[in-house]
């Protein structure tokens, strides 16, 4: 098992399959610091070099400042942040060396201390040392593309300030931003490192509720690698240099067309319940990420199915080793209302 504990910078390494990067982010943490900070401080105006003669603007950028992307650069150039010869530039103009260059640096999100903000949270349980959280459908966990500001993790800074200096805030797993259900929050590092421990251990038990397409026939073990779709860079996929992942589920209630699943995760990789149950035909009711077409469904219920609006699925138990008293603690949490307005519908409409 590999070890989490804080390094001399006060860095906590989190396991990779629980909390990935977003690539604008992984793109700031894995670039060279040094010399950063100064094209931060202030505009830079300098002449382009006869040897980026030729070049496009973009190209002729990387040049001067390797510690930055290319992707990083262009937005500051269609955002305004560079001229040449004191005009507005565009990623593909030619320089020819000699040109005046001003470049003004735009901080990315990333390397922003998050702000707290006062968002609602609904803590199932908090003492000391940890917090379980009843996360709803439409929260994301951690800020990354897209949502910088309004995540779980800018309401845990305001819920408990000393958060601040715990990596993360204290997040040492996620749920997708519309997944629905429980999470452990560690209020301090050697919580989260304990937390991180079990996690690696496979100790920490998580069950999920999730409604598929389709009629299984009995319970059963997915175990199948998973890693990123080779060509579809945002989702995930079954591949076999994929990590070891490993998911159980059993019937809870089969319905005509559908089926509702109790789902037990031994490893925590992102997607993970959705890609497998996908891998096996049977993907989650409302996934608009892995569902393959048209799914066969029977005439009462295709309104119902095809028009729920996210993917069908609730992390239900949670239970962890509490990482100052070793004792087990479980909690359980229903279905969200609309999971649960769903079902009910679904019994009317074929009369189970």
């Amino acid at each position: 098992m590999r070890d989490y504990n804080a390094c001399p910078d006060g860095v906590l390494h989190l396991p990779d399959d629980e909390l990935l990067l977003d690539a604008d982010e992984a793109e700031y943490f894995s670039s060279p610091h040094e010399g950063m900070a100064a094209i931060h401080d202030e505009i830079q105006s300098l002449k382009i070099p006869t040897e980026c003669g030729g070049l496009r603007l973009d190209q002729a950028l990387v040049k001067l400042f390797p510690d930055y992307s290319r992707s990083r650069l262009q937005t500051w150039i269609t955002e305004g942040q560079v001229t040449v010869e004191g005009l507005p530039a565009t990623t593909k103009q030619k320089v020819w060396g000699g040109e005046a260059l001003v470049v003004m640096p735009q901080a990315h999100p990333a390397e922003q201390p998050y702000q707290a903000e006062d968002i609602a949270l609904d803590i199932l349980y908090e003492d000391d040392t940890l917090m379980v959280i009843n996360k709803p459908v439409g929260l994301v966990v951690h800020p990354g593309s897209g949502n910088w500001d309004g995540t779980l993790l800018n309401a845990l800074l305001h819920h408990a300030p000393q958060l601040a200096e715990v990596p993360r805030a204290g997040i040492v797993h996620r749920l997708d931003k519309d997944t629905s259900g429980l999470l452990v929050v560690a209020k301090n590092l050697v919580a989260q490192t304990h937390l991180v421990r079990q996690l690696q251990d496979r100790s920490v038990k998580r069950e999920y509720l999730a409604l598929v397409h389709g009629e299984l026939q009995g319970s059963g073990k997915v175990d199948a690698p998973i890693g990123r779709h080779p060509t579809q860079r945002v989702k995930m996929a079954v591949i076999p240099e994929g990590k070891p992942a490993v998911t159980h589920y059993q019937i809870v209630t089969r319905y005509p067309s559908c089926t509702l699943l109790r789902c037990r995760l031994e490893t925590g990789r992102t997607h993970q319940i959705r890609v497998h149950l996908s891998h096996l035909n049977y993907p989650l009711v409302g996934d608009r990420v892995y569902l393959k077409g048209a799914q066969k469904c029977v005439p009462e219920l295709r309104t119902l199915l095809n028009g729920f609006p996210r993917q069908a699925l609730h992390a239900t138990r949670l239970a962890v080793i509490h990482p100052v008293t070793n004792e087990l603690m479980e909690w359980h949490v229903d279905m969200p209302q609309d999971m649960q307005d769903l079902l009910a519908k679904i019994t009317e409409a074929v009369g189970a």
